[in-house]
């Protein structure tokens, strides 16, 4: 009995081992070293990488698992970087190396081209992070950092201004080697005189708190222009040039859009850089720019006047007199020709509307139209020719002159002719 019982035991055994053989036999054992299938092994395994019938099952496979995933999930959206849109590259249309042989910009250059960009607007060519200054063009008109580098910038920042977008220069600031320019505000945040005074007692001392307690934060951008020496003599079209890969100056400014309001004559005087006689201060800015030296005093009569000189001797010399903002007196000195003095008022200005003062020398239709001709007198109908005298007859031809046509009575005669006028009856005879 004992004997039958440990023989079961050991047929249960085998049992069980035949039963695991199976599923392990199903599972994929490396080869052991030395054997000579590795390599098919290895031959398999590469072709079942680039066989295309594999790769497009295992997609199949792959997409059947996609479908088989609960409803729920394909509800989740997968946010996306925003792609950069495509700009084209603008070449500098002049390089700040071009103009190193030239000399030193002079104090009156730089204030004049401060003037002139001051304010007006221009459209960008690059992204502009919001409150950003690390755009430079350097001396060979290389734009850094890169378009992409900034447009990642201005998806954390917040834009100032987008490619295209129109921006106005608000400030710009001359250094020994660069030019710096900023646009809507620039990039600093702005604050309050108040905001920078500390008090206390003891040399310890604290910050003031604003009154309202809110702080501006920066509203727009700013860039460098850099030179590789000192910044040289140019001129606003030259400056406008270096800025070309990234302001486009193509927009009309202020003073071209006020310019296309005056008359045609004052626009070909400005255009030609001349001034007439009855010109505001605005227009002569526009047609001479700003005078490098000017001169107050007060005539004969003890009127105040203001001279605004353009030029010094031994060339040509413009003085323009000013009596409050009209020019009543423009005096032209060029080297050997006679002084030309203007008094005669040309242009008459009221309520800030330009017309001219005289039409002797307006030959276009608009100036026409702005000064029509005086109405002639009527005259009455006639058959007779220009210049041709009525016809009368001569006397002691057999004729008889026709009487004229008897006026109208005076008001308060009876109707008949005034006394003077009667024909006297000869007296009768008396009886």
């Amino acid at each position: 009995m004992p004997r039958r019982v440990a023989l079961f035991f050991v047929w249960a055994l085998i049992a069980l081992s035949l039963a695991a053989t199976p599923s392990a036999a199903g599972q994929s054992t490396p080869p052991a070293s030395g054997q000579g299938n590795t390599g098919d092994q290895a031959k398999n395994n590469d072709q079942g990488k680039t066989d295309p019938q594999s790769q497009s099952q295992s997609k199949d496979a792959q997409s059947k698992a996609d479908q088989s995933k609960p409803a729920a999930e394909s509800n989740v959206f997968v946010l996306k970087q925003p792609e950069m849109p495509a700009q084209p590259q603008m070449a500098p249309q002049l390089r700040a190396v071009d103009l190193e042989s030239r000399k030193k910009l002079e104090n009156s250059t730089r204030i004049h081209l401060i003037q002139l960009l001051d304010a007006e607007f221009v459209r960008v060519r690059k992204f502009f992070p919001l409150g950003d200054k690390s755009l430079v063009i350097d001396a060979q008109g290389r734009v850094t950092p890169s378009d992409t580098s900034l447009f990642q910038q201005l998806q954390a920042k917040g834009a100032a201004a987008k490619v295209g977008d129109k921006v106005q220069i608000t400030n710009v600031v001359f250094h020994d080697k660069s030019i710096i320019l900023e646009i809507n505000g620039g990039p600093k945040r702005k604050t309050k005189w108040y905001q920078h005074i500390t008090v206390g007692v003891g040399g310890s001392g604290g910050g003031v708190t604003p009154i309202n307690g809110d702080e501006q934060q920066a509203t727009g951008a700013g860039f460098s222009l850099q030179f590789n020496k000192e910044i040289p003599e140019m001129t606003l079209d030259d400056l406008k040039k270096l800025l070309s890969p990234v302001l486009d100056f193509s927009m009309k400014t202020a003073a071209e859009v006020y310019t296309e309001t005056l008359p045609p004559k004052v626009r070909e005087a400005i255009k030609k850089h001349e001034v007439l006689v009855g010109m505001n201060r605005e227009m002569v800015l526009a047609a001479k720019d700003r005078p490098p030296a000017k001169n107050r005093e007060k005539d004969e009569n003890g009127k105040e006047y203001e001279d605004w000189i353009y030029g010094a001797a031994p060339q040509d010399v413009i003085f323009v007199r000013f009596i409050g903002d009209e020019v009543t007196m423009v005096k032209v000195s060029k080297v050997g020709q006679p002084l030309i003095v203007k008094t005669e008022k040309e242009v008459d200005v009221k309520d800030g509307v330009a017309t001219l003062a005289a039409l002797k020398s307006a030959n276009s239709p608009e100036e026409k139209a702005q000064h029509p001709e005086e109405p002639q007198p009527t005259r009455k109908p006639t058959l007779r020719r220009e210049g041709e005298e009525p016809e009368t007859p001569a006397l002691g031809t057999g004729q008889t002159q026709t009487p004229s046509r008897r006026e109208d009575p005076q008001w308060g005669t009876g109707g008949g002719p005034p006394q003077d006028q009667q024909p006297q009856l000869p007296k009768r005879p008396p009886e």
